[in-house]
């Protein structure tokens, strides 16, 4: 009796599905890109409360990039190898997401990156690497085909930061405007982290483009805006690629903000199950309105914990039920897909939205949209 008793003790006590999901999480947590860092840490603590309403229990093993691909190399190192976690989600931005890809295939555990936008992540044929967000492409894609629905646009200048994120959005958009018709007028890279735009954005004016394609991460899309009113620059529209003209800081500044059009993977408008709630609970959690990293990252670690438990803990198997799964959740129907040259994505479907008095409004696609758009752009006040 007691030996049946001891038994059924130790099998409770190491049953997979009993004991914590030990996953990774590499973020930027500090750095310049942290506060869009921050969106994806709440975004992640949402999640872990509701697995835990759910039984699954969390070991969540964080790690601090800063936004450097050669930190998150050695964070995904040692996530794989020292701390023998399930599977990793993250990282952030693009060059850290790309580098880290390949050693999540070397080692052979399941990396869900959240909302890092460049091609090239699932374009190598990596049987380990998920993405979420919907990549590069479709940022260029849906804010070109809204300036089109919204007006005649014939010339476009691009500006955008020398980045895998900057370079690899801006290359689809100029590929993209070429089968349109639309002529390229100016097209300037910057280094990440610089002061001063003046020169190159009057320049930009110098060629009177109808659009201004921005892609940038927080920082500088306010100090873009603020520099691009200082000029006088004032074309029919500015469309900001996702990334820092889809956060709160940036809306905040409605002296400049104001009437920008961007892109984004989620807002609270949509009617996918639980993005109203999931709005609320983060306003009243955080006193912030979060961005769609904030619910790109609650999804993918919703998926990712419920997958590893479902898998008993096993990576290979958490990577063939990520590839077989189908989810409907914050970020509406989720399925990692192989299609276009992509693997593990999800073709993600995403929203063009508007700062209008102060608020992000969608304004396509027609079925989302909650304001009509303002177009052309104002003139500066």
């Amino acid at each position: 009796m007691r030996k049946n008793f001891l038994a059924l003790v130790a099998t409770l006590s190491f049953s997979p599905c009993l004991l914590a999901q030990k996953i990774g999480v590499i973020n930027t947590i500090t750095g310049a890109e942290a506060p869009i860092g921050e969106n994806i840490t709440n975004g992640i603590k949402l999640a872990e409360e509701d697995l835990k309403k759910k039984g699954i229990n969390l070991q969540l093993v964080w790690e601090d990039d800063t936004g450097k691909p050669q930190i998150s190399m050695s964070a995904m190192e040692k996530l794989a190898t020292r701390d023998n976690v399930v599977g990793v989600v993250g990282p952030y931005t693009s060059a850290c997401s790309n580098a880290v890809s390949k050693l999540a295939e070397k080692y052979k555990v399941p990396l869900l990156i959240p909302a890092a936008a460049k091609e090239e992540i699932t374009r190598q044929g990596l049987k380990y690497v998920f993405r979420m967000n919907a990549p590069a492409d479709k940022y260029a894609s849906s804010l070109i085909d809204a300036a089109l629905s919204l007006g005649k646009p014939k010339s476009i200048a691009f500006i955008y930061e020398n980045t895998d994120f900057g370079t690899s959005t801006s290359k689809t958009a100029k590929d993209y405007v070429a089968t349109k018709g639309i002529q390229v007028v100016a097209d300037q890279s910057y280094p990440k982290g610089a002061a001063d735009y003046r020169s190159t954005l009057a320049q930009i004016k110098s060629k009177n483009p109808d659009l201004v394609f921005m892609v940038s991460y927080a920082g500088e899309a306010i100090l873009l805006m603020r520099q691009s009113r200082e000029v006088g620059l004032q074309p029919q529209a500015f469309l900001g690629a996702g990334a820092g003209f889809t956060t709160a800081d940036f809306a905040n500044e409605r002296a400049i903000s104001e009437n920008v059009i961007s892109c984004t993977q989620w807002t609270q408008d949509v009617n996918w199950p639980g993005a109203k709630e999931f709005d609320k609970r983060y306003k009243a959690k955080f006193g912030k309105v979060p961005s769609y990293h904030a619910a790109c990252a609650y999804a993918s670690m919703m998926i990712m914990a419920e997958t590893a438990k479902n898998s008993g803990g096993d990576r290979a198997k958490t990577r063939d039920a990520l590839k077989a799964g189908k989810w409907n959740g914050v970020m509406g129907e989720v399925q990692f897909a192989d299609y276009d040259g992509f693997n593990n994505q999800n073709n993600h479907q995403m929203l063009v939205q508007q700062i209008i008095s102060g608020n992000y409004e969608t304004i396509l696609p027609s079925r989302f949209a909650t304001k009509k758009a303002v177009y052309p752009f104002p003139k500066w006040k």
